[in-house]
């Protein structure tokens, strides 16, 4: 079923050029469902989750390349439990021929599971231009981090950009999602002044239930005021609603200069599913289309 969407802004649709989405390695049936509503070549980020094995993890990238688009498998760094666990994933992604791209992260835990405190060390590893690695994603917090201080994410960001440019890697970074673009914008800024000078994906929210939203939210300190919920599109007294990131879309675009805040486009976080997203997106850029001024 076609989604129901608010008036398509041109302007938003221009930054959904090379999006990018993201599933968990238990979404491989469902990638398979959505495959004819995503452009081929579209990068794909896999999870490096809990429950998830590393059998599980390249049974997902082998299938995102086998359906014609771009895996970026996730390395979650504190719950890595050795170097040969490192060595082992790596090894198996260029064995698979999907190591090229992945996306490196510090991860939940509160303790490091191994020798890797944070996302940089594995950076400093050399393991992964090793393996074939040559783009690397890294994590971006528009609106913090409810666990880490922020000048200690500005110096992390910085430091990790760096690594990034001194091992002549490619790299973007991937933000957490969020419902107010102005901070998004602002930290943009920020981080151009402070010389981080990579492509940024910024974290959208797909299609999802009010309810689930909210739930996301409050898990990862997203900013949920009832002033943030109107300018996203929903109430935070009614959430049995489903709202989209049209709104969030059209207001970023509208404020985006290329000058002030670099190369931007869109990560969607799948959380009302893959193919209901995919289809949301493909929704959106057709009205857009119709909408746009003939030349």
């Amino acid at each position: 079923m076609k989604p129901v969407l608010a008036a398509a802004p041109v302007a938003g649709a221009a930054l959904l050029d090379d999006f990018s989405l993201e599933m968990t390695g238990k979404d491989v049936s469902r990638l398979e469902e959505a495959q004819g509503s995503i452009p081929p070549g579209t990068r794909i980020n896999i999870t490096f989750l809990a429950g998830e094995d590393l059998g599980m993890r390249l049974a997902a990238a082998r299938a995102v390349k086998r359906l014609g688009f771009v895996p970026v498998p996730h390395i979650s760094a504190r719950r890595l439990p050795s170097r040969a666990a490192l060595e082992e994933f790596l090894s198996a992604l260029a064995a698979d021929g999907t190591a090229g791209n992945v996306f490196v992260v510090g991860g939940d835990p509160a303790r490091p599971e191994g020798p890797y405190e944070d996302s940089l060390a594995v950076l400093r590893t050399g393991l992964l231009q090793h393996h074939g690695v040559h783009h690397v994603g890294i994590s971006g917090y528009p609106e913090g981090h409810p666990a880490i201080a922020d000048a200690t994410l500005w110096s992390a960001l910085t430091d990790k950009a760096a690594a990034i440019g001194a091992e002549c890697l490619g790299g973007d970074v991937i933000t957490q999602f969020g419902f107010d673009a102005g901070p998004v914008l602002t930290w943009l800024e920020a981080a151009r002044a402070r010389g981080m000078h990579l492509p940024v994906r910024i974290g959208v929210p797909g299609p999802a239930g009010v309810r689930r939203l909210l739930g996301y939210a409050t898990r990862f300190g997203v900013a949920t005021s009832a002033s943030v919920a109107r300018k996203y599109g929903f109430s935070l007294t009614n959430l049995m609603g489903t709202t989209g990131p049209d709104r969030f879309l059209d207001t970023l675009a509208r404020r985006y200069d290329p000058e002030r805040h670099g190369t931007v486009k869109v990560h969607f976080y799948t959380f009302g599913g893959l193919r209901h997203t995919a289809e949301w997106i493909a929704a959106f850029r057709q009205q857009a289309g119709e909408r746009a001024p003939a030349v």
